[in-house]
């Protein structure tokens, strides 16, 4: 990490340790037999300043696994709240790191230097790359068309070998775009991991979802760039700004426990969200398939992948809100994904040769089980797709739902 980064990730810490004031209160939780007993549960206190719009309410809800709880229903920002977004796409192809924000494709973290920019077609063993023009000038999404055209799953031909940067003034309306989402206040442990239907990942403390992996395979099949800022997080018009990585942004370091990170954020299933573990705590913190464990002082929470994976978590051990009336009613989460119960990916995503998560995460981006966006979504053709779908019940419409 550069001196950048650790300029940005310490504003955020002195921004989260004054204090999180102006955010409404949650009730009390309900316990349940499954809950576990003496967990840092969800703290409207943790949350930063203006990260969460308008009231907080809770009610009594049911969960993923049939177990009741109590859930805390809110509306986070769609912008950070502790630091500013970007910078994102170098200018030319010598720009220096500090200028610029972060790549990472599920393999590496890269600088998006000048070099970097330069040097595509070498990292990526593909000659078709070439984003800047013959005075050194790269080619970026500078105009509210150009970024509309490129951060989708079709980009347009026209911006293509592109990097691709977005502005707050480029969104519908050009406003943030909120996200409500039901959390439970009351955490209750799986009996099995899950990817959560297709629900994000979460939401940190300073007001961002916690988006699923960034589909890299679309964006690098049509040689463009969907660059990270040095928080890990990107705009597209869909989402606003979300996050697919962690660097160190937004932190509440109130633990002050050895061998601890600072948490940053809360999963789906309401269980914490810490920073990545490294070195000797890593390896001596014996973390389940999820990435979590449990705690003297903490419990049971979660430390965030290296964001070179291209994804915050790897799966949820707890029972989260399936649907939104489930909870009281209010919308869960701004972007539902499919409904649960659906048949096993398993064998589809093995034939694909990618993972149940990345194929599950292609078709909750999907609009009515659309399997052409799904496909542009993780950079196959439809017909590969729609040969190794399960098939649907006759008269069912689409492709078939997610777990």
């Amino acid at each position: 990490m550069d001196l950048r980064h650790l300029v940005i990730a310490a504003a955020c810490l002195a921004v989260l340790s004054t204090g999180c004031a102006g955010s409404s209160g949650s009730g009390s939780p309900t316990k349940d037999a499954g809950s576990v007993s003496g967990q840092h549960t969800l703290e409207v206190a943790h949350f930063a300043p203006g990260a969460i719009v308008g009231d907080v309410s809770t009610a009594d809800c049911t969960l993923s696994g049939g177990s009741t709880s109590s859930c805390a229903t809110f509306t986070i920002s769609g912008l950070p709240t502790t630091y500013p977004t970007g910078p994102f796409c170098p200018d030319t192809i010598t720009t220096p790191a500090e200028e610029a924000g972060i790549w990472f494709d599920g393999t590496g973290t890269y600088d998006l230097t000048g070099s970097f920019i330069k040097n595509l077609s070498t990292l990526y063993d593909d000659d078709q790359w070439h984003m800047y023009d013959d005075l050194g000038k790269v080619k970026v999404t500078d105009t509210r068309e150009a970024f509309l055209g490129a951060a989708r799953p079709d980009v347009d031909p026209q911006y293509q070998n592109h990097c691709v940067e977005g502005r707050v003034e480029w969104l519908t309306g050009g406003v943030p775009i909120t996200t409500t989402v039901v959390i439970p206040t009351n955490p209750v442990r799986s009996d099995r991991s899950s990817t959560a239907d297709g629900l994000d990942w979460g939401v940190t403390l300073d007001g961002i979802v916690i988006a699923k992996s960034a589909p890299v395979g679309a964006i690098l099949a049509a040689h463009t760039i969907a660059a990270f800022d040095d928080c890990g997080g990107h705009f597209n018009n869909a989402e606003g700004y979300h996050l697919h990585g962690v660097t160190g942004c937004g932190t509440l370091d109130d633990d002050h426990i050895s061998g601890e990170t600072a948490m940053f954020g809360y999963a789906m299933d309401g269980f914490p969200i810490h920073l990545p573990l490294t070195g000797e705590d890593l390896r001596s913190a014996s973390l389940d398939e999820c990435g979590g464990h449990d705690t003297p002082g903490l419990g049971y929470h979660y430390h965030a992948n290296d964001p070179s994976k291209n994804s915050v978590l790897s799966c949820l051990k707890g029972e989260y809100v399936a649907n939104a009336s489930a909870a009281g009613g209010g919308q869960g989460g701004g972007r539902t994904g499919p409904p649960a119960g659906g048949p096993d990916l398993t064998d589809a995503a093995a034939q694909l040769g990618i993972t149940v998560h990345e194929l599950e995460d292609a078709l909750g981006q999907s609009a009515n089980g659309d399997l052409a966006t799904a496909a542009a979504v993780l950079g196959i053709p439809t017909a590969d797709l729609e040969a190794v779908m399960p098939r649907r019940p006759d008269g069912a419409q689409g492709a078939p739902p997610t777990h």
